[in-house]
């Protein structure tokens, strides 16, 4: 029986009751019988096509893999195939998801590109979608464009999506015939075409660069002789600009037709009725002239000559002065469909089996200040075209024949001798943990996700299986998993037609194919020294934090509608907010909040921020290195997020209540009782400086180096370290920086899910509550607050070594920050929102000058300042100017006329549908009530929240874009080609901006 999930529903009601003040109302759970077992007669319609009883569905065709009876399958006269399941995660919503099979490996010579280019025109205007309607329409239902809205073209398909909100019989309706308009008629026009060519020429424009040289080189290499070789998805400039009108409906009616079309549904309605949608909007669809079959996307095949036991074939080395080393080889077969049985997935899982084994080992020489910082092998099926084992290494230095030795020993030994017992144990512990955490969570897996799922499998041509399914399959054939067995699985991991490889290198004249080729055909010696030690690690055997801690006070936090918060506080002063629960069933989101964030830091102190966000956690806690946090770990849901905010640091996880005590000890020993190992400072040290030249590769690197530094008035906490500060930084001084700041401020603890109650208390007492009084954050940096530079109608230029054709352009106005200015960040959210979807029109969709515009507000909550309002564009250097007269033509024509109601109504409805849907979850809450302990003002907050986001005026507009939006308060950063100046405002660049906003 079809098991119908409300898990997340009680949630789903939270929020009202909080905002209403008002009780809860929790709904009741509709019972719906099973799927499968329809009734009959009467005046019910059902679907016609729906494969059910003993028929198998289609995508279980050939395997003897149970079916997952959440789902309801059919098969359509027409050939069209879809899957529907009801789901209620979140609650109102359901997503859709129309897979074509068609992608850049269906395309000729003189198409390349059209697959991509198909999916924007089908967006453009289609049936019932008029020109440049599609973000509109969508907006009014409630779907964010880009996110809930979007589409993505790959080799082997075109997948559309839409997360519909607020999913009413209407809405479903409507969306539902949008959809099929779109994709049974698109309008192919001149008009269509010279719309959007240039969008799509933006986007490829802004994918261009040093990255993308190599990802083509590489490609070109590893795929030779095969389709994927030279067909990238978004095509040639060349046969972009050559697409006509005729051109694109002979493809669309080659490839767009019901027989290539498989459609997936998951979301809060009944699949009964998604079926009938589905059949109703795409049940009379009929292709034009005879099925195209699929083309020949070839093999893998080894040069004549290639020795059999070591098929080394076709080697590149790949220069590029800005990006660091790396090296790819692919042991390479042909790629075929396969019988998607229980022994083939068994067979499967044996073979991922094999490979962590063998990157658990590699992971453990770069730890250990090996020749290389990253080793990893993985098998991957791509794009129907090849079944390949990838081994990528990324060498510490030029020495890179040292790095491919070492990573090839390491290998050698795993092909040479069986795997312990110990190891192998270690392996299938992490392995069922994580089945068994997926089976614990399926109630609460999100509906995108499920049909996700599915376009995946449809994509490999295999079945799809329930995680109860995963869980019992995994753990039947334990005793399959022998050393012999997983030692013939490596093997043949390791054997195939061809072996190829590239190799990316800053230094001309390091390498040559000739290198390269005789080091991967030099015979490898197995190297067992990386065999790790699988002596498991029991909390139990950990010293305490300290004497269990004393709870001085335990209430309800004061959330109206819901008194199941608590707030408790230690002796010790620590204080903790828990609120079990069973909305998301098997999960437990944890954050621990401490210290002064940014504040914390001086103006030297650069390099150690950066080194924390990957060495703080791995230098460990008392007897517990990198390696005994592994091993600890083992067959746990544990996690270590760290994270360096405006005015706190934080740990976080999502664990289960089994593992919730142990999670909590983590955290708390990181402070009490803080390791500090040398070597991941030192790798760290070494990954960011490899990859401190990358930054200048592209306008959007440089961004990434240097944008937080320029707006904070150029703090140099807020700066990209150097290699030569990298250089200076040590071990000693990573020490210096961070151990004072451990023992710094208040903790407060936020645990929200499913878990114990009284257990948690408990554990809280023994972690959080036994911490060691904390050391007070001084009254000076407490106070400090990032400012922002001074406006200036001048820009300030920076420069990159990347395409000649590529630039970026920011503009940025200062806002605020602060807990009492909440809501009034979230109103200027909704101005901000209007602003993005006017420029997104302007830079756009009328100029094609940007694929991706964006207008973002930054409110930092910690601290009372420092916030800011940020318009980014990428773009060609001449349309610099460009950007700047539309943005800021936009900002003033706010100022002065304020947005209509149908503007206000687009921005309000998404993030309504936003906010109902992410109050369903624990992290929402987490965001909204951490630091509640120590100020009840966030509490506060909490209540006027859905109506600070949707509930506005044209007159509150105006006041915030009167109070923001000034002139001179305005700051531009351009970013444009090394030794190009900077392109000027003139009288036909305001022209075109004034032409592009509609004036």
């Amino acid at each position: 029986m079809i098991k119908i999930s409300r898990a997340v529903r009680p949630l789903a009601c939270v929020l009202p009751a909080v905002l209403l003040a008002g009780p809860i109302q929790a709904r009741t759970p509709v019972i719906q019988p099973p799927a499968l077992d329809y009734p009959t007669g009467g005046d019910i319609v059902l679907p016609v096509a729906a494969q059910t009883g003993d028929e198998t569905p289609w995508i279980y065709e050939g395997s003897d893999v149970p079916r997952d009876e959440e789902w309801l399958f059919g098969k359509m006269d027409n050939g069209l195939r879809y899957a529907v399941r009801e789901n209620g995660v979140p609650p109102d919503q359901v997503s859709i998801r129309i897979r074509l099979d068609v992608g850049s490996l269906h395309e000729e010579d003189s198409e390349q590109g059209f697959a991509h280019l198909m999916e924007h025109l089908s967006f453009r205007e289609s049936k019932y979608l008029k020109a440049g309607e599609a973000i509109t329409r969508w907006q009014e239902l409630g779907a964010t464009f880009g996110s809930d809205t979007n589409a993505e073209t790959s080799p082997t398909h075109t997948v559309y999506k839409l997360d519909l909100p607020n999913a009413t019989p209407a809405a479903l309706e409507e969306s539902f015939k949008l959809l099929s308009g779109m994709m049974r008629e698109p309008v192919l026009s001149d008009q269509t075409l010279a719309a959007e060519i240039p969008i799509v020429l933006a986007e490829k424009r802004e994918r261009g660069g040093a990255a993308q040289r190599v990802a083509e080189k590489s490609r070109q290499i590893l795929f030779t002789g095969q389709r994927l070789a030279n067909r990238l998805p978004i095509g040639t400039e060349a046969t972009l600009k050559g697409a006509t009108a005729p051109a694109m409906q002979a493809f669309h009616d080659r490839w767009y037709r019901p027989e290539n079309a498989v459609v997936v549904v998951a979301g809060d309605t009944d699949a009964i009725t998604l079926a009938l949608l589905v059949e109703k909007y795409f049940g009379d669809w009929q292709g034009k002239g005879p099925l195209t079959p699929e083309p020949n996307f070839g093999d893998p095949v080894a040069p004549a000559g290639a020795d059999a036991a070591n098929p080394v074939g076709e080697v590149a080395v790949i220069v590029e002065p800005d990006l660091p080393r790396s090296m790819t080889y692919a042991i390479m077969r042909p790629w075929r469909p396969v019988q998607d049985t229980i022994v083939y997935n068994e067979g499967l899982l044996i073979d991922t089996l094999s490979q962590a084994i063998i990157n658990r080992r590699l992971e453990s020489r770069a730890r250990s200040g090996g020749s290389f910082l990253y080793a990893q092998v993985s098998q991957d099926d791509v794009s129907r075209s090849t079944d390949a084992t990838f081994v990528s290494v990324g060498p510490l230095d030029n020495d890179w024949q040292s790095a491919l030795r070492d990573v090839r020993g390491v290998i050698a030994d795993a092909l040479a001798t069986p795997p312990t017992m110990e190891e192998i144990n270690r392996e299938v512990a992490e392995f069922d943990s994580i089945f068994v955490s997926q089976l614990e969570q399926a109630d609460v897996q999100a509906g995108s996700a499920l049909a996700d799922n599915v376009i995946q499998a449809v994509d490999i041509r295999e079945a799809i299986a329930a995680p109860d399914t995963v869980l019992k399959v995994f753990r039947g054939m334990k005793a399959k998993i022998t050393p012999e067995a997983v030692l013939k699985h490596t093997r043949a991991l390791f054997k195939g037609d061809v072996i190829r490889g590239t190799y990316l290198t800053p230094q001309t004249g390091e390498a040559d194919e000739r290198s390269l080729r005789a080091a991967l055909l030099a015979a490898a010696e197995a190297d067992g020294s990386a065999r790790l030690a699988a002596k498991s690690i029991s909390f139990d055997e950990l010293p305490p934090i300290g004497e269990p801690g004393t709870i001085v006070s335990r209430a309800s936090l004061g959330v109206t509608g819901i008194p199941e918060i608590e707030r408790i506080e230690f002796a010790n002063g620590a204080r903790a907010l828990i609120w079990s629960h069973s909305a998301e069933r098997g999960r437990v989101s944890v954050k621990m909040r401490f210290g002064s964030g940014y504040r914390g830091f001086g103006q030297n102190d650069a390099a150690y921020i950066s080194l924390a966000e990957m060495a703080l956690i791995g230098s460990g806690l008392g007897d517990l290195g990198q390696e005994e946090l592994d091993r600890i770990s083992t067959g746990r849901v544990l996690g270590f997020d760290f994270g360096i905010g405006d005015g706190n640091f934080t740990f976080g996880a999502t664990t289960r209540n089994a593992d919730l005590a142990d999670q909590l000890y983590l955290f708390a020993g990181k402070l009490a009782m803080p390791r500090w190992d040398a070597n991941p400072v030192n790798r760290a040290k070494a990954a960011q400086r490899l990859a401190y030249e990358s930054y200048a590769t592209s306008p959007g690197g440089v961004l990434g180096r240097d944008l937080e530094y320029i707006l904070r008035n150029n703090d140099e906490r807020f700066s990209t370290p150097t290699p030569d500060e990298l250089a200076a930084a040590t071990p000693e001084g990573f020490r210096a920086v961070w151990e004072p700041l451990l023992k710094q401020g208040d903790v407060e603890v936020i645990i929200f899910g499913d878990f114990d109650k009284e257990q948690a208390v408990e554990a809280l007492r023994k972690t959080v509550g036994a911490l060691p009084p904390r050391d007070p954050i001084p009254a000076d940096v407490a106070a400090r607050i990032p400012s922002f530079p001074q406006g200036s109608s001048a820009v300030k230029v920076l420069t990159h070594r990347g395409d000649a054709n590529q630039a970026a352009a920011v503009i940025a106005w200062p806002s605020g920050g602060g807990v009492a200015g909440l809501p009034e960040s979230r109103q200027l959210d909704i101005l901000v929102d209007v602003f993005n979807n006017r420029l997104i029109d302007a830079m756009r969709e009328r100029a094609g000058a940007s694929y991706a515009p964006n207008v973002g507000s930054r409110w930092p909550v910690e601290i009372n300042g420092g916030g800011r309002v940020t318009a980014i564009a990428q773009l060609r250097p001449q349309d610099v100017p460009v950007f700047y007269a539309a943005a800021e033509a936009i900002a003033q024509d706010l100022v002065i006329n304020p947005p209509t109601a149908e503007e206000l109504q687009r921005v309000t409805e998404p993030l309504r549908q936003l906010i109902n849907r992410a109050s369903t979850g624990n992290q929402f809450w987490v965001g909204q009530l951490e630091g509640s302990s120590s100020d009840p003002r966030r509490i506060r907050m909490v209540r006027s929240l859905l109506s600070d986001y949707t509930q506005t005026s044209a007159a509150a507009m105006q006041f915030l874009a009167k109070r923001y939006f000034t002139a001179d308060g305005a700051y531009r950063i351009a970013i444009i080609p090394e030794g190009q100046k900077l392109a000027t405002e003139t009288g036909s660049s305001a022209n075109r901006a004034a032409e592009i906003i509609g004036r």
